[in-house]
């Protein structure tokens, strides 16, 4: 009797991690289901065996119904779930639109909690495995994208406690803190005309902010893919570790604040990105000019 083939289901994957996740895993001998809105970019993907599902995490129905394609095709088990379907939401704080920031945590937050959930018993049958692609903006807070940093940051915590909880089940999980890897999820949307920040030593920082893994020899897809895919093959346990740091800069970034303080990095990334000048000038027309006033 031939042994069953382990079932992997990967979200977000018509393009970078997903697509390369999705490719990898059937050299690891998963029957690979890929998931993502757009089913033409996973084409290519067929030809290793992936089959691609229409798949928005953003929808519950949707969910529901790829489970429900998972059951009929594959049966009632799942041996692995990558919950890595992400958007981007790169803006200031103050210029965060409530569309922007609910459709950022729709894929970012709610919907990797609705594949959970609704994946729940397949994955406990199977005592398989959950992975998160997390970030390092998770951890450390790159100026100009609070709703994706937040986002993350939820995500990591999510994960924690799901760890936690899924032990008396023996499903693993993990939570990839991720680098700098080479993938087309930079936000394109330009810096509102009304916004504080819209000053002219301020818009090409906020551009380089956007690009910022592209610009740091970022890793590429396919190296980042076979090294998620040895973590999750070498974790054997339910106390593993929680964190996999992968990606350029990962392990260094995901531990900054460990070290340094937050000043003092706070600072390293205004000057990274190019913001001091930009800053200064928001301080001197709103603070010193105003209390220049008052006297």
């Amino acid at each position: 009797m031939s042994e069953r083939k382990k079932i992997a289901l990967v979200t977000g994957a018509s393009s970078g991690i997903g697509f390369a996740l999705a490719k990898e895993l059937t050299t690891r001998g998963y029957q690979v289901y890929a998931g993502a809105r757009r089913v033409a970019p996973m084409e290519p993907l067929k030809q290793y065996g992936v089959i691609p599902i229409e798949l928005d995490v953003s929808s519950l129905e949707s969910v529901k119904k790829t489970k429900q394609y998972i059951l009929e095709h594959a049966g009632d088990s799942l041996d692995l779930l990558v919950n890595n379907a992400g958007t981007s939401c790169s803006f200031p704080c103050t210029d965060l639109q409530d569309t922007d920031a609910i459709a950022c945590y729709q894929v970012n937050v709610f919907g990797p909690m609705r594949m959970v959930k609704e994946f729940a018993p397949l994955l406990i049958k199977a005592q398989g495995t959950i992975t998160f692609t997390g970030s390092v903006t998770g951890v450390v807070a790159f100026p100009f994208s609070a709703g994706y940093n937040s986002s993350k940051a939820a995500i990591h915590q999510y994960a924690a406690t799901l760890r936690v909880e899924m032990k008396p089940f023996n499903v693993k999980v993990l939570n990839i803190v991720t680098g700098g890897v080479d993938t087309n999820i930079a936000d394109t949307r330009p810096m509102p005309k009304d916004s504080y920040y819209n000053l002219p030593s301020l818009l090409d920082a906020f551009e380089e902010r956007k690009s910022m893994a592209k610009r740091n020899a970022p890793m590429s897809a396919p190296d980042y893919a076979r090294e998620v895919a040895n973590d999750i093959e070498r974790l054997h346990s339910t106390s593993g570790p929680l964190n996999y740091y992968r990606g350029t800069k990962a392990w260094f970034l995901g531990h900054l604040l460990w070290w340094a303080p937050r000043w003092l990095v706070e600072k390293g990334l205004l000057r990274k990105f190019g913001f001091t000048e930009g800053f200064k000038q928001l301080y001197q027309k709103y603070v010193v000019r105003r209390d220049l006033k008052k006297d």
